[in-house]
C-alpha cells in the first residue's frame, strides 16, 4: 500500500488531504493533528467536510449534486473513509520525532505545520525538528514552506558536504531533486511558485537584457494574522502583524527573493527586490512584477506585444499547464481553486515604457582617465525598457497545494 503522512492540519494540511483524496494516488492517508480536537472525531470530520473558501468537499470532488463523501467514522480507531480513501488521525504528539510513522507504515510525510523549517537541526532538538520525521520512521519529507536555517554558515541550497535537502518548484527545477541523496524537500512558498513561473520565460527569451527586477505580492490573509488587534508577544519587532487583517492593508515581508535564487540560479546575477502587502481576502493573490531591460541601440525595443508573446508561447508549450496566459479581465475570485496553475498571466494589463538613461563615463570606476579624455562625447545614452507584468495565483489550493501534490507524487514514484 502507498501511504502518505501529513503533519499539521491547518489550511495547507487540510487542503493537502482534499487534493490527495481526489487524486487517488495514495491508498491511505495518516494525518497527525497532534492534539485532541473538539469533543470527538465527528468534529474533525465537520472541519474536513466544509471550507469557507472552497465550499463543501463533496462539491469540490464531484459537483453540487454529489452525496456526502465522509463515512465509517470510528472514534476508537481514529479513522474515517473520505471518498473511499481510508484516513487515520493521530492526536497525541506534536514533536515530529515522537509521531511514530514507523508504526503507521508511513515512509513519506508532508509537513504543513510551518514550524519545522531548519533541516540542519538534529532530530532530538528540544523544540522539535523536521529531521525528527526521519527518526520516527519516514524516509522522505516534503515541507510546505521555504527553509529557514539559523546557522548562517550553512548552505541554504543544500549543496554543502553531507547536506540531504533541496528546494524545488515544480516546472522550474523539480529535476534538482535527487532521490539517491535528498531526504528533505522544500516546496518553497506560494509566492515563490508564482514568481518563478513569471521570471523563467523572461530569462529564457531575454537572458542578456534583464538589468534588474522587483515584485510586490498583493497577498490574501494567512492564519498567522490577527482577526482583531492584540498586544504583541515579548520581543516582537513588527507591530503590524498584531493588527486586524479584517480592517487593514498591512505591509509585511516575503522571502521570495531568497528562495527564487535557489530555484532559478540566474537570479543571483540580477538585482532583485521583493515586497509583500497583505489584504483582507481569504485567498487569491497577485504578483506585480517590474522588470528593467537594457535595449540595443539598433533594433526594435521591447513592446507589450513581445512580452505577452513570450508568455503566450511559454503557456502553450508548458506540458503540465503550470503557466496560464489570458487576455480576459479577471478579479481575484476568478482564480480561486481553478485553474490548476502556478501562475495566470493577465496579458490585458501588461505594460512597457522605454526611456533613455544618461551615463556620465567620468563617474564610472575602472575607466582610465586618458581613455575618457580621448573621447569626443563623455556621456552615453542607453535605452532602457520597464515592463510591468501581472500574475494571479491561488495561494492555497489552486496553485500551491496542487503544485505540492505533484511534488509529493513524484517523490513517491522514486521511493
Amino acid at each position: 500500500m502507498k501511504k502518505l503522512g501529513v503533519n499539521g492540519f491547518g489550511r495547507i494540511g487540510k487542503l493537502t488531504v482534499w487534493h490527495h483524496v481526489g487524486r487517488k494516488y495514495f491508498d491511505e492517508i495518516v494525518v497527525n493533528v497532534g492534539r485532541e480536537v473538539g469533543t470527538s472525531l465527528e468534529d474533525i470530520a465537520h472541519y474536513v467536510e466544509r471550507d469557507s473558501s472552497y465550499g463543501l468537499l463533496r462539491g469540490y470532488l464531484h459537483g453540487h449534486k454529489s452525496e456526502p463523501v465522509i463515512r465509517d467514522i470510528d472514534e476508537k480507531k481514529g479513522s474515517m473513509t473520505i471518498d473511499g480513501t481510508p484516513v487515520r488521525f493521530l492526536r497525541t504528539s506534536r514533536n515530529p520525532g515522537e509521531i511514530g510513522w514507523k508504526d503507521q507504515g508511513v515512509k513519506l510525510v508532508v509537513d504543513t505545520t510551518g514550524q519545522f523549517l531548519d533541516p540542519s537541526l538534529p532530530p532530538d532538538h528540544p523544540k522539535g525538528s523536521v529531521r525528527g520525521h526521519l527518526e520516527a520512521g519516514a524516509d522522505k519529507v516534503v515541507v510546505s514552506a521555504p527553509f529557514k536555517i539559523k546557522d548562517k554558515k550553512a548552505d541554504l541550497s543544500g549543496n554543502g558536504p553531507g547536506d540531504d535537502w533541496v528546494t524545488t518548484v515544480m516546472g522550474i527545477n523539480d529535476n534538482d531533486y535527487d532521490p539517491r541523496c535528498h531526504k528533505i524537500v522544500s516546496n518553497a512558498s506560494c509566492t515563490t511558485t508564482c514568481l518563478a513561473h513569471m521570471m523563467k520565460p523572461l530569462i529564457n527569451f531575454l537572458p542578456r537584457k534583464i538589468l534588474s527586477a522587483s515584485m510586490a505580492t498583493v497577498h490574501a490573509a494567512t492564519g498567522s494574522q490577527q482577526v482583531l488587534d492584540r498586544l504583541p508577544k515579548t520581543g516582537a519587532g513588527d507591530l503590524r502583524k498584531n493588527r486586524s487583517i479584517m480592517n487593514n492593508i498591512i505591509l509585511t515581508t516575503t522571502g521570495a527573493a531568497k528562495a527564487l535564487a535557489l530555484v532559478i540560479p540566474e537570479m543571483k546575477h540580477i538585482g532583485f527586490i521583493a515586497e509583500s502587502v497583505r489584504i483582507p481576502t481569504a485567498t487569491g493573490s497577485l504578483v506585480i512584477l517590474v522588470v528593467n531591460l537594457q535595449e540595443e541601440l539598433s533594433g526594435e525595443f521591447t513592446k507589450r506585444e513581445m512580452i505577452n508573446g513570450i508568455y503566450r508561447q511559454a503557456a502553450e508549450t508548458d506540458p503540465r499547464g503550470y503557466l496560464n496566459y489570458t487576455e480576459k479581465q479577471n478579479v481575484s475570485c476568478d482564480i480561486i481553486g481553478l485553474p490548476r496553475a502556478a501562475t495566470v498571466i493577465e496579458g490585458h494589463e501588461t505594460h512597457t515604457r522605454t526611456a533613455e538613461l544618461t551615463i556620465d563615463l567620468e563617474k564610472i570606476p575602472g575607466i582610465e582617465q586618458d581613455i575618457i579624455s580621448s573621447l569626443k562625447n563623455r556621456t552615453i545614452r542607453v535605452p532602457v525598457t520597464q515592463a510591468v507584468i501581472y500574475g494571479w495565483y491561488d495561494n492555497e489550493m489552486g496553485s500551491y497545494v496542487n503544485m505540492m501534490g505533484d511534488r509529493t507524487v513524484t517523490v513517491a514514484e522514486h521511493m
